[in-house]
């Protein structure tokens, strides 16, 4: 039990403290490419990459380059600033169950340390990326509905 003058209400919803920089509107349509694009046929994720030089996600989106799919989610990424590119990896580890909520400034933090300029395609690597992004932004309050 919390001492009286203790100010957290324990009933509070952690989630309410939480402000996304990046639009909720965009990471529905992030979610729907994703969605698009993991659902195409000729969509082959690598188990591992082709040579040592290449990361995983580079090698799974080598073989798409001309992929308009591909192409979009990449252009909506970049146009998002540093922070906001964090936040939506952020999101994804939320919604996949790597961090609780209550985790947000600890999973901004490991989201910043690893963040690179291949955040698209880092994304794009996780075949649910489209569920657990959808999940991080309910658990966050949000929908795309």
């Amino acid at each position: 039990m919390n001492a009286p003058d203790d100010p957290r209400d324990p009933t509070a919803d952690p989630a309410e403290d939480i402000n996304l920089e990046v639009n909720p509107d965009d990471v529905c349509q992030l979610i729907q490419l994703a969605r698009d694009f993991h659902a195409q046929d000729a969509v082959i994720l690598p188990d591992e990459p082709p040579g040592p030089d290449m990361s995983l996600s580079a090698a799974a989106m080598q073989s798409h380059a001309g992929n308009p799919l591909l192409q979009e989610f990449r252009s909506i990424i970049e146009d998002l600033d540093r922070s906001q590119q964090i936040q939506v990896v952020a999101l994804l580890w939320l919604g996949r169950g790597d961090y609780e909520v209550d985790e947000w400034e600890t999973l901004l933090e490991d989201a910043e340390d690893a963040w690179s300029d291949h955040t698209a395609d880092y994304l794009l690597a996780h075949p649910l990326l489209a569920d657990q992004l959808a999940d991080g932004l309910e658990m966050l309050g949000h929908s795309c509905q």
